[in-house]
């Protein structure tokens, strides 16, 4: 449906191999220390990273004031919510299932696109979404006895998921003549201040000094999650389709449960290798292209 460039498939592979392994990263980060006050530190050393990267291309800082309002609600539902409600789901939920949770976006975003947004999606698009929807499906049938005794963790991740998806589909549709850089870095600053404030009123109590794990958690996610991860998300929800850029990115919630099965002993079923072959069929289905007539 939708050929890449080859910037757009570098950006990708690297953006999955960033956010999926990323899963048990922050499942460490968060063991033990409160969850919004990793991410307030993630993003207090993250988003001047990314503001260096803004200077190093010469890309402007300016935003005019008309469009800050769009701005504002573009950050509230691509991070406020997405950067809050997660952190605290992994920390109640093992990291591949959060993973899992959170990237039901996707299927999210390919409804909302067909019945809010008007978007026409061929069948090969339906059946992307289908095989996606599957994945996830198999990926937590192992964990349906799990998480009915967690229902705040899945809630939480879900709300995330839901959320996100809302502002994919409003930042495809953003008519802000700035580059795609600059809106990445004025939300992940508003982002920040945010987190501080919700990890000020609800954490302050829990505050103490990062343990070795989690310090190293904290630099991943500042240099790599924030540094490049955010903005190379942004820029292929931009520069592609909807579906495309939503269901392009499946793997890295397969990544993530591999990744914790390797890093932190999570156990793996039969469900979770067809899960991998559904989510390539649901990649394959919107990336592959056409055949010219």
């Amino acid at each position: 449906m939708h050929k890449l460039t080859p910037r757009q498939w570098t950006v990708l592979v690297l953006l999955t191999l960033v956010w999926g392994i990323n899963w048990p990263i922050m499942k460490i980060g968060v063991t033990g220390f409160p969850p919004l006050t990793f991410r307030t530190i993630c993003m207090w050393l993250g988003t001047p990273v990314l503001g260096l990267v803004l200077l190093a291309q010469g890309v402007p800082f300016r935003i005019e004031r008309k469009h800050w309002r769009e701005l504002f609600t573009l950050a509230t539902f691509n991070m406020f919510f997405w950067h809050g409600l997660i952190i605290v789901a992994v920390q109640s939920l093992s990291s591949g299932r959060a993973a899992i949770l959170g990237y039901t976006m996707p299927m999210f975003s390919a409804l909302l696109g067909a019945l809010v947004f008007g978007d026409r999606l061929a069948q090969r698009a339906w059946g992307g979404v289908a095989a996606a929807s599957l994945g996830v499906v198999l990926l937590l049938w192992h964990e349906i006895s799990n998480l009915t005794g967690k229902p705040v963790g899945v809630l939480l991740a879900l709300g995330a998921a839901s959320t996100w998806a809302l502002g994919t589909q409003l930042l495809r549709r953003t008519q802000m003549p700035v580059p795609i850089l600059t809106i990445s870095f004025w939300m992940a600053a508003l982002t920040t201040l945010v987190m501080t404030a919700l990890a000020f009123v609800l954490e302050r109590d829990q505050w103490h000094a990062p343990s070795d794990a989690t310090w190293g958690a904290i630099a991943f996610n500042a240099l790599l999650v924030f540094g490049f991860a955010q903005a190379a998300w942004f820029y292929l929800a931009r520069s592609l389709p909807p579906v495309a850029s939503t269901l392009s990115v499946m793997l890295i919630p397969v990544l993530g449960v591999f990744t914790g099965a390797v890093w932190l002993g999570e156990v793996l079923h039969w469900q979770d290798w067809a899960a991998v072959l559904l989510m390539m069929v649901s990649i394959a289905a919107v990336l592959w292209p056409k055949k010219p007539k």
